[in-house]
Parts: structure tokens; C-alpha cells; sequence
């Protein structure tokens, strides 16, 4: 049972860390790696794949999201919005790849959304970044670099 409360314990971190908010899975990840009770390969899988289920959600939420653009409350100016339209179509859905960096990975999938990017590409550059992050993450937390 305190094995399932981990991996959910990771499953969340992961999930959120990918979302708008404030959220770092790196630390938990490396804490559950240096404990050295779980499998690395379990680890590894549901950190990714929480991971990239947050950035899902983002890319999900920007596919809708444009509708509100007008309200007052909306979060970003419609000038704001277009530069970013402008910008992802600038660089394309190669800076998906950009997607694990802090601060500009996460709106950065929610752009990509918003750009309507197909879900076989987003989910397969997603997947490598924030996959690729964490098994570096993993190398170096033990010692495999």
C-alpha cells in the first residue's frame, strides 16, 4: 500500500508539474531514486507518463480556450495570445521539444493547443522531452553519467 501511495505521490507531482502551476516533480523523483525501495523503470514510466498527461491537459485546454479571448478575465491580452500564435508558428511544432524547460515549456504546450497541433506529433515530441528529462535526471542522480 505504501508503494501505490509513492507512485500516486509521484503520479500527482508529475501531472501538476506539467500543468500552469507552480509545481517541481524533479525533487520527488530524485528522492524516490536515491530511497532505492522502488524500481527505476517504474519510476521513471509513471513520472513521464504523468508528465505528459499534464501537458495533455494543457494542450486540451488551449484547444478551447481561444472562445474566452475577449472576456475581461481572460489571463492573457489578445495582443499576447497572437504573439505567441506567431511565435509557435515561427519555430513549429519542433519547439515541442522545448516542452520540459521550466517557465516556457508549459505554456508552450498550451499554445501548441491552441495552434491545434495534431495529437500524434504533440504526444510523440512531448513524450521524447519530458521522457528524455527524466532519464537524465536519473543518470545523473545515480551516477549512470
Amino acid at each position: 500500500m505504501l508503494d501505490l501511495s509513492l507512485y500516486l505521490g509521484l503520479f500527482l507531482s508529475a501531472f501538476g508539474a506539467a500543468s500552469l502551476l507552480p509545481l517541481q516533480s524533479e525533487a520527488v523523483l530524485v528522492g524516490l531514486l536515491l530511497g532505492g525501495a522502488q524500481p527505476v523503470v517504474v519510476l521513471l514510466v509513471v513520472a513521464s507518463v504523468g508528465n505528459v498527461l499534464g501537458s495533455v491537459l494543457n494542450a486540451a485546454i488551449g484547444r478551447g480556450v481561444e472562445r474566452f479571448r475577449e472576456r475581461r478575465w481572460f489571463p492573457v491580452s489578445v495582443q499576447r495570445l497572437e504573439q505567441a500564435k506567431a511565435t509557435y508558428r515561427r519555430y513549429g511544432r519542433w519547439s515541442l521539444l522545448l516542452s520540459w524547460v521550466p517557465v516556457i515549456g508549459d505554456p508552450l504546450t498550451l499554445v501548441a493547443g491552441v495552434m491545434r497541433e495534431p495529437w500524434w506529433s504533440f504526444l510523440l515530441l512531448v513524450g521524447l522531452a519530458k521522457i528524455g528529462r527524466y532519464l537524465a535526471l536519473a543518470a545523473i542522480t545515480l551516477g549512470w553519467a
